[in-house]
């Protein structure tokens, strides 16, 4: 029995070869496979798929359509365990555009004890990305395809994906250099920020607005930025007071506690808040909450109430905006930094968080306004 490893690498040097080239001559397999490894609205499909392709090559004797242990037959397998162990640093490895976590954990495939057929239905959008994926292991069941050569395929669509946003990137980036534009004033750039914020899927953006902010004038306040949770981790697994931690430069102790939100805040958001102060390691000064909608005058002064109880931690609720044109305005001088900052942020974030589209955006967002 081959290491998944050693099958992945082997795969991979074959799919590398053969770019300009399909492995599969079936239109409806090839249709199908193509699909779930392109479709940017949802990346689970494409790690489900690798996932029990690779358990179906490294041990024949499974049923590829039985990823749960929980069915408790002598051919299924934890299809979780390998996108954990061996899909997810394969991804890493070769930059390709999938999920930087498991599949197994989305709504559609999680909790589940059941034999995938094509009958199963996996609630999930786009719905073509669930229903080919299920077609694709019955294809594979039936002796329609090997697994190899899916695999192959597969992998092959993801680096001529991965390829064809690089290109897209560079050639943005260098658009971008060749404007030779006036600085954008403070109101550009406020506006050039809010229209990506407009764009859809933008919900890690009011981190990344607040965080650059502190980039870029961290020398000056002599606070920095603890590292950047995952977008898709809760509070409660990795330990923060919120979405953003600020603490001062040279000690580790928070000070300012960001969480941002994409609705409104409310009394609840704020008694949920209460419970991760009590439970600090330390006290914090300031608890922040940053909106994207608008704010409730009774909320406001709910938040406003608590500096007592609390024993002297302010909690406040702003507006995204609001805070990102006082922040422009006040460092008039470092906004092309601030600028900078940002789009050094959204470019670095994994697509899972900010998508390929998201930062094509803000890319093009850019040009436009530089160039005008």
């Amino acid at each position: 029995m081959e290491k998944p490893a050693d099958v992945l690498d082997i795969i991979f040097a074959k799919a590398q070869q053969h770019l300009s080239k399909t492995f599969i001559r079936d239109g409806e397999i090839l249709k199908r496979a193509e699909f779930v490894s392109r479709n940017i609205q949802n990346r689970a499909g494409v790690r489900l798929l690798m996932s029990c392709l690779l358990a179906k090559i490294v041990n024949p004797k499974i049923d590829i359509r039985k990823p749960y242990t929980e069915i408790d037959s002598k051919d299924c397998f934890s299809g979780r365990t390998y996108d954990e162990a061996y899909i997810g640093s394969f991804i890493v490895k070769h930059h390709l555009p999938c999920n930087s976590t498991t599949a197994f954990l989305t709504p559609a495939l999680r909790n589940r004890n059941i034999t995938l057929t094509p009958k199963v239905n996996l609630v999930g959008r786009p719905s073509e990305v669930y229903q080919y994926g299920l077609d694709l292991l019955d294809y594979v069941h039936r002796q329609a395809i090997q697994p190899e050569l899916l695999l192959a395929e597969v992998i092959r669509q993801l680096i001529v994906l991965r390829d064809e946003n690089q290109k897209r990137m560079k050639s943005l980036l260098k658009n971008l250099g060749e404007t030779g534009s006036v600085a954008l004033s403070g109101e550009d750039i406020i506006n050039l920020i809010k229209q990506h914020l407009n764009c859809k899927g933008t919900s890690r953006l009011p981190v990344l607005i607040v965080a650059a902010a502190y980039r870029t004038i961290a020398a000056c306040i002599r606070e920095k930025i603890l590292p950047l949770q995952s977008h898709n981790s809760a509070d409660k697994q990795t330990g923060a007071l919120g979405d953003l931690q600020i603490t001062l430069k040279d000690k580790n102790n928070i000070v300012t506690s960001y969480e941002m939100k994409m609705k409104k805040v409310t009394i609840d958001d704020i008694d949920i808040a209460l419970q991760k102060i009590g439970t600090a390691r330390y006290k914090i000064d300031n608890y922040i909450f940053i909106t994207t909608d608008v704010i409730e005058d009774a909320v406001n002064e709910y938040a406003k109430s608590l500096y007592e109880q609390t024993g002297g931690v302010e909690i406040v609720i702003l507006d995204c905006i609001s805070f990102l044109r006082h922040f422009i305005h006040l460092f008039h001088r470092f906004r092309v930094q601030y600028l900078e900052e940002y789009q050094k942020l959204v470019m670095a974030e994994p697509d899972s968080a900010v998508s390929q589209y998201l930062k094509e955006a803000f890319l093009a967002l850019r040009q436009s306004a530089e160039s005008s």
